[in-house]
């Protein structure tokens, strides 16, 4: 690279030497349509942040059923019993880069500027970072990659065919999750149901029996880890289930006017937006998510959420500066039981 000369640097050319249209450029190198994650989940208001070297929670997992009716003057007895457990979760990394030669600002200004070679090298390097978060958004990480890998929704929210709570671990990693025991947690697990069919008298009628058994309300005012404000309930689809959903309810819907697709982007399940995930679509299991954002959630690292490093020289190159954008988070879920996957396999 010593030999480096203006024109071998194709951005440097493109911007400066041909008429492209002055100081504008068109994005097309996105691969989805759209990204969940960092458009919902990573904004601001909505992540937790914490310090430490991982993430820890403290889960009150099972009652002592020390409770009982007596008799007058009855003997008590007293029993101290161990109810709490531990979630451990792990800080992944995550980064991206840019770069510029400072002759680049000389040459790339002024008469000679069409726009500037630098913005799109940044826009390429965040949107790098936003497809690679959610490509593993959507994805339960493998044993031997829970170091260097999210805990993508999939390892929090576990389908199974039985009814019920039997949302267990993710396959391959035996039985606990976040470093909790299932077998002495057994109400650590979220609820799944197998359909069959995309109808009102099947997996709609599921829908609505995962709403309701999973809608638990504490007895007793204790402080939670966030609130429920916002958009709490999430409903997760992939295209062939947005499609089939769209159709139900238009035909529904006696008062469709002229609109010939009156339930795209309004489709809801009581209230609750329904959202197609791009990367849901390779899932053949046709899988409907139901989050509540108020026990799933990112939590970052404090002073490294996108936290962007000032230009600086690359070693042994001083007038080439990088730039590193770095992001130390895990996804985490404090109450699984809130939490439903329905599928049509397995």
């Amino acid at each position: 690279m010593a030999d480096l000369v203006a024109t071998d640097i194709a951005d440097l050319v493109n911007g400066t030497l041909r008429e492209l249209g002055r100081m504008k450029f068109s994005q097309i190198a996105q691969t989805l349509t759209d990204y969940e994650a960092f458009s919902h989940w990573f904004k601001r208001d909505r992540v937790s942040f914490d310090e430490g070297v991982g993430i820890q929670r403290n889960l009150m997992s099972k009652i002592s059923n020390n409770a009982k009716h007596v008799g007058l003057m009855e003997t008590d007895v007293v029993n101290i019993s161990d109810v709490m457990d531990q979630l451990q979760v792990n800080w992944v990394h995550a980064q991206t880069s840019w770069a510029f030669i400072y002759q680049e600002t000389l040459m790339n200004r002024g008469s000679a500027l069409i726009y500037n070679v630098i913005q799109p090298r940044r826009a390429d390097a965040l949107i790098s970072l936003v497809e690679e978060l959610e490509n593993k958004a959507w994805a339960a990480p493998s044993s031997s990659s829970v170091k260097t890998e999210p805990y993508g929704l999939p390892y929090w929210i576990v389908k199974n065919n039985t009814t019920g709570f039997t949302g267990a671990a993710a396959s391959g990693h035996g039985t606990t999750v976040a470093g909790v025991a299932l077998a002495d947690s057994p109400n650590f697990k979220n609820y799944s149901a197998k359909y069959d069919s995309l109808s009102k008298s099947d997996a709609i009628k599921k829908l609505r029996t995962a709403h309701r058994k999973t809608g638990f309300k504490s007895p007793i005012t204790i402080q939670d880890y966030r609130g429920s404000g916002g958009q709490r309930y999430r409903l997760y689809v992939n295209e062939t289930t947005m499609s089939g959903i769209e159709d139900l309810g238009e035909a529904q819907n006696e008062n469709l006017g002229r609109d010939i697709a009156s339930m795209d982007g309004t489709i809801t399940f009581r209230n609750h937006p329904i959202v197609w995930i791009p990367k849901l679509d390779s899932d053949t299991d046709d899988p409907i998510y139901g989050v509540d954002h108020s026990t799933f959630y990112p939590v970052c690292l404090a002073g490294d959420y996108l936290r962007e490093s000032e230009a600086k020289p690359a070693p042994s190159q001083h007038n080439c500066f990088q730039v590193f954008v770095d992001l130390s988070y895990n996804y985490l879920c404090v109450d699984r039981r809130r939490n439903w996957v329905l599928h049509n396999g397995i």
